[in-house]
């Protein structure tokens, strides 16, 4: 993954959303939002159709609906047609539903909320906070995965600033992080949790997760101190921050005699709404 929360979750009468900042708001999965409203089985279709009804909105469609990168359903970044909230009341315009009210006043909701994240930045974290522990987590989880997503942007801002490009660059650096620390990429650790595309690290444990900040701020420390420059010279820095955190596990779990890495993961179960810890 390139950035640590590029694509969150919203939640509509139990039903999934994508969403994303995008220029400093939200912009949501249009797929999701017509599944959502209509429970079409076949979106693209629905689509095909409501602009060829819809005329203005059709001609909207390609200014106002740009691919923006999103965690696809088969887990990995892609291009995913998405609109901003104004956008996304355009295309309600053009759905019957009987959920348009709701979900109007439900994106109006989310919305505002970004204005005041926006206004206090501590919002969101607090509000990050209280969607995790709504789903069960325990706190001493959540205080392990909240220090995480802080190591994360340190070390992406580190990138920034040396010159990495966003995307996938990214993406192969935190591949080579995980790769060192853990013998497995980010998309190969998910296949072996049993994961699409849920974000990997809400679903690691403690350990998992204490492993993985120790891999990111090592390879910042490095990247600092070593003053690496462009692509590059990143790439074999991360690898070296990895490897201190893959030295790290290995030595535990030779005196533990215990693997670190777990196919186990947060799933909830049909009926069961605890979490592993």
């Amino acid at each position: 993954m390139d950035k640590e929360i590029t694509t969150k979750i919203a939640i509509f009468q139990k039903k999934e959303i994508r969403k994303t900042i995008y220029n400093n708001e939200w912009w949501f999965s249009v797929a999701d939002v017509i599944e959502v409203l209509t429970n079409t089985a076949d979106v693209r279709d629905y689509i095909k159709k409501m602009k060829k009804r819809d005329k203005e909105l059709n001609s909207y469609w390609g200014t106002n609906c740009p691919p923006v990168e999103m965690m696809a359903k088969d887990g990995k970044k892609r291009k995913i047609t998405s609109a901003n909230t104004e956008g996304i009341f355009r295309i309600i315009q053009s759905i019957p539903s009987p959920k348009a009210e709701p979900f109007k006043r439900w994106l109006a909701k989310v919305g505002y909320e970004r204005i005041q994240e926006i206004e206090d930045p501590e919002l969101a974290t607090k509000r990050t906070r209280a969607i995790y522990k709504a789903k069960g987590y325990s706190d001493a989880w959540i205080e392990k995965r909240m220090r995480g997503i802080e190591v994360r942007e340190t070390l992406t801002n580190e990138w920034k600033n040396r010159g990495v490009k966003e995307g996938q660059e990214y993406a192969i650096l935190t591949a080579e992080i995980s790769r060192a620390t853990f013998g497995m990429t980010p998309s190969e650790y998910q296949k072996f949790k049993g994961l699409k595309r849920e974000n990997l690290r809400d679903h690691m444990n403690d350990l998992e997760l204490i492993f993985t900040m120790l891999g990111e701020a090592s390879t910042t420390e490095i990247a600092k101190n070593k003053d690496a420059k462009g692509f590059i010279e990143n790439k074999q820095v991360a690898k070296v921050g990895g490897s201190v955190a893959g030295k790290a596990r290995k030595d535990l779990e030779a005196r533990s005699g215990k693997k670190v890495s777990t196919n186990k993961n947060y799933l909830q179960k049909s009926g069961d709404r605890k979490r592993l810890d």
